[in-house]
């Protein structure tokens, strides 16, 4: 994804001063006609590619820490050592042989990727949904080197796809429909992944390690992944008119296939999804409302200054709101709300929110608090885990326990259960991170706070060079930056040695 990047820096395969590469940082240049990294971690010199394999990011621009270096766009992360990725990157990048001659430095050839070494994993793995932890804890059990047998259950049409673009520049027209799969099924097919598209789990037998799937099927396993995600809320209003929901690639698809310019759109919700829709509806030019129960869109998320922000740039834009509002009535054509309004809608999105599916946990006897409940190493019983939208987690900075809707969160919590798996316990521990766009406007989020009672600006929001610290009992939970990308990667980092 993304144009091929431009070559910058010094030539590397020519060499540069050792002491042109800072301690914990990194030089950018290039070698053999690509972007190449080199940079320094704990003493010891790497040569890595220079663009993240998410959405081409400059890894150049981003941090070294701990033997990673890391993407600023999306916080995607790689080793040094080895080009490993971890959420939201899927691919490796590659890694170059470090060439010394007294105190110059030079990038040789690149490294063969070595096979993982076979690990002693559960023989029988079962994951339940293919939304990104499901799919990433599938990924990850065979790049870690699991060799046994995995079933992966999907009960969605379509392989994974990326789910974050739904809402963005594919359902704007932006991105072709190519870039939306994760991974092909001939991916799975490759990998010994016995991926299942469409099929649906009725019960989870856990004394007997099975599942049965909807057809009557069982499908053993010895450890069982629970991903599965969770549903957007459907409102019930009167009137008989169509709410459309997003959620599936159908979902965006069945929307695209409605906004035609010139007619009217009717979004119900000023939540993230909500605005990302109202925004790439306008891109293809549709006339769209928004009707948010707020007096200011997504305040209790970002507070006041930056939510002003968010609605003055959709406003700039032409979406026109309808807040402090709720839907009384929705017919066919038009939507009435509480103080009598009525909106003319040739269709109407609902984003309101999502809720856990929890039911088949719930059947199984698992323990369900607003999802399912699990330990920090993810697991929600002997041999059973659960991940993603589902899973309520201890959450080590806040004392709590959460479950929180981000996408890299999924992935990462996927990776994290794989690990676990294959003999190598690994507690969940990695520091949220959400990015939403609003036409020009990109916010990044990093950490969480689900309440604060102090905020703290720093910077210059009309200028879009700014960060917002949420507090609370003199604790900062969290940050949301616009335009500090390489800022909010350091808070991260901040948040992981804290």
């Amino acid at each position: 994804m993304g144009n091929a990047p431009e070559l910058t820096g010094p030539d590397l395969t020519l060499g540069v001063a050792a002491s042109d590469i800072p301690n914990e940082g990194s030089l950018l240049g290039h070698a053999h006609g690509k972007p190449v990294v080199v940079a320094r971690s704990n003493g010891e010199l790497f040569a890595v590619g220079g663009v993240c394999t998410h959405y081409s990011g400059p890894l150049g621009e981003g941090i070294v820490a701990d033997g990673t270096i890391r993407c600023p766009w999306h916080h995607a992360c790689f080793s040094l050592k080895n080009g490993e990725p971890s959420a939201p990157a899927f691919e490796p990048i590659p890694c170059y042989r470090i060439v010394r001659n007294g105190d110059r430095i030079s990038v040789g050839e690149a490294l063969e990727r070595p096979e993982p070494a076979p690990s002693a994993a559960p023989a029988r793995v079962v994951i339940v949904g293919a939304g990104p932890a499901g799919a990433m804890a599938a990924e990850a059990l065979r790049r870690f080197g699991h060799r046994g047998s995995i079933v992966l259950l999907g009960a969605e049409a379509t392989p994974p796809v990326d789910r974050t673009n739904l809402s963005k520049d594919y359902l704007a027209g932006a991105a072709p429909e190519e870039w939306m799969l994760l991974r092909s099924e001939d991916y799975y097919r490759e990998h010994q992944i016995d991926f299942r598209v469409g099929q649906t789990v009725a019960a989870i037998d856990a004394q007997g390690r099975s599942v049965r799937l909807e057809g009557g099927e069982a499908v053993a396993f010895d450890a069982l992944v629970l991903a599965t995600g969770a549903e957007p809320v459907r409102l019930p209003v009167p009137g008989g008119a169509e709410l459309q929901t997003l959620r599936t690639l159908d979902d965006s698809r069945a929307i695209i296939a409605k906004a035609q310019a010139g007619q009217k759109a009717v979004v119900i919700g000023s939540s993230f999804i909500g605005l990302e829709v109202a925004a790439s509806l306008r891109a293809r030019d549709v006339d769209v409302r928004v009707i948010g129960r707020e007096q200011a869109p997504l305040a209790h998320v970002l507070g006041n200054e930056l939510s002003q922000l968010v609605l003055s740039v959709h406003e700039a834009h032409g979406v026109r709101f309808h807040l402090g509002r709720t839907v009384t009535g929705a017919e066919p054509g038009q939507v009435t709300l509480d103080d009598g309004t009525t909106l003319d809608a040739d269709f109407i999105v609902a984003g309101v929110g999502v809720r856990p599916r929890t039911e088949l946990a719930e059947r199984a006897g698992l323990t369900i608090d607003r999802g399912i409940v699990v330990d920090e190493l993810l697991c929600a019983a002997p041999g059973i885990y659960a991940v993603g939208d589902v899973a309520r987690y201890p959450d080590r900075r806040s004392g709590e326990n959460v479950r929180i809707e981000h996408w890299v969160v999924a992935q990462r919590q996927g990776e994290a259960v794989a690990r676990t798996l294959i003999g190598q316990p690994t507690p969940f521990r990695s520091v949220p991170f959400f990015w939403s766009a609003h036409f020009d406007l990109t916010i990044n989020y990093v950490g969480h706070a689900p309440s604060w009672d102090k905020v703290e600006l720093d910077g210059t929001l009309a200028s879009r060079d700014a960060a917002v610290h949420y507090f609370r009992k003199g604790k900062l939970l969290a940050v949301a930056t616009v335009g500090r990308d390489r800022y909010a990667l350091e808070i991260a980092r901040r948040f992981e040695l804290e």
